[in-house]
């Protein structure tokens, strides 16, 4: 039993350790929707924030999700060309969902750039 006892045990502490937190809100304000975080339950494994525009409107919704549910509404999400419509991204590492979606996107390209100028610069030295 005793075995048995540190596998439960085992799995008890890789389960919690592992265990996805997203911030979820429903508001018009991004730092009002980073107040309140709650940890993810399964099959729930991104974090989904979706913002719907509308003119100088803003409507946040952050909230734990299936990656399969948030890669279909990121599928289908867009904006026109007045930037109205909607925009959802997903990401899988804790709190990750902390800023809005067009700022997630925007730093997930500059860190793709970032990266790439860093690989140009180490082949140029070597």
């Amino acid at each position: 039993m005793g075995k048995l006892s540190g596998l439960l045990v085992f799995l008890l502490v890789v389960h919690s350790v592992s265990s996805l937190k997203c911030y979820v809100c429903s508001s018009t304000s991004n730092e009002h929707c980073n107040r309140n975080a709650e940890e993810c339950r399964a099959p729930l494994d991104t974090c989904m924030t979706t913002v719907d525009i509308l003119g100088q409107v803003k409507a946040i919704v952050k909230q734990c999700s299936s990656s399969r549910t948030c890669t279909g509404a990121s599928g289908t999400a867009s904006l026109d060309a007045s930037g109205n419509g909607n925009e959802v991204t997903c990401c899988s590492s804790n709190l990750c969902n902390l800023s809005t979606a067009t700022t997630t996107q925007l730093c997930t390209w500059l860190l793709s750039l970032s990266l790439c100028l860093l690989i140009l610069l180490i082949q140029q030295d070597g």
